[in-house]
């Protein structure tokens, strides 16, 4: 801290914030007053490295140099997103990434579903469905991440394709329900995917934005977060996700323009994905075990009834 940000910078507290199962958070307390946030990618924490570990160059979605990248593409396009004040790659010291990042003050975005004054919730989630509207009508010809677009010539919902295939089969092995229907959900992913007509046209997206992964300030200002995994996508993968997770407050954030063919493929992807999400938190030790069976369940629910239509 002092070798960053100054002498002045003596820490008196470090305290651990809940939430993350990619890295480990801290916010940092000062003797001046000023607090940020340390961010630890350390593949041991991490509850999905096995997942990492066999990644293909082009779906990485983990690690400091694709914060850092993602962090200065936001900024700049006037996106909001926490300050980056330091990162540090060298791993001579620690074998991981590390980063002094700005604190917001203020709650998640979730808070304001419940507030009790009209006036407050539209001001946030406007703010929020106009700079989601501005970073997604960013377009490139090609989809990928910053520094790997149009590496992958397959069209991009291919690549969900096969992991909706990977994340069906992990569920079958350790929910009965899934299993018992597997054949007939993955011959629904054939035929939600068939359906889906070519496009030369990606918008920059989040990639798993739900209410948890935006802070809000004091002047009600909404700040991304978790922003490793954005890249140049298909938008409808980012609104299917955000139309479950927002519920009715995605009334704010819907865009008229979208693909149906491709919202649904992309929402039937999400419910597989979070099962299978779900069962590794609940088998990997992750301390909410009631949420992580409760994600696994209630996913396996939606993806039961897209049989049904």
């Amino acid at each position: 801290m002092e070798r960053v940000l100054g002498t002045g910078y003596t820490v008196t507290n470090v305290a651990r914030m809940h939430g993350g199962a990619q890295k480990v958070i801290y916010k940092i307390d000062c003797s001046n007053g000023f607090s940020c946030v340390l961010y630890v990618w350390d593949l041991t924490m991490n509850y999905f490295q096995e997942e990492i570990a066999n990644e293909a160059s082009g779906e990485r979605s983990y690690g400091g140099s694709l914060f850092e990248q993602n962090n200065k593409y936001l900024t700049q396009r006037g996106i909001r997103t926490p300050a980056l004040y330091h990162l540090n790659r060298d791993r001579d010291r620690y074998p991981f990434d590390y980063a002094l990042v700005e604190y917001v003050e203020g709650p998640k975005a979730e808070a304001y579903f419940e507030h009790a004054d009209r006036r407050v919730q539209n001001t946030v989630f406007q703010r929020l469905g106009d700079m989601l509207a501005r970073m997604h009508a960013d377009e490139r010809q090609v989809h990928g991440e910053l520094d790997q677009c149009g590496l992958d010539t397959r069209a991009c919902h291919l690549r969900q394709l096969e992991n909706a295939k990977v994340q069906l089969a992990y569920a079958a092995q350790h929910m009965d329900s899934m299993r018992a229907n597997q054949s007939k959900l993955l011959d629904k992913l054939v035929e939600l995917e068939s359906r889906i007509e070519p496009r030369r046209r990606y918008g920059f997206i989040h990639g798993e934005l739900g209410p948890d992964h935006v802070l809000v300030n004091d002047k009600l200002e909404p700040y991304l977060i978790d922003i490793e995994g954005a890249a140049f996508f298909d938008i409808e993968h980012e609104h299917s996700f955000l139309e479950f997770r927002f519920g009715d407050y995605y009334r704010y954030l819907k865009n008229d323009t979208l693909d149906p063919n491709r919202m649904l493929f992309y929402r039937y992807h999400h419910h597989l994905s979070l099962v299978s999400g779900g069962l590794k938190l609940l088998h990997r030790g992750f301390p909410d075990q009631q949420f992580a069976k409760d994600l696994a369940e209630g996913h396996a629910r939606s993806a039961l009834r897209f049989m049904e239509g």
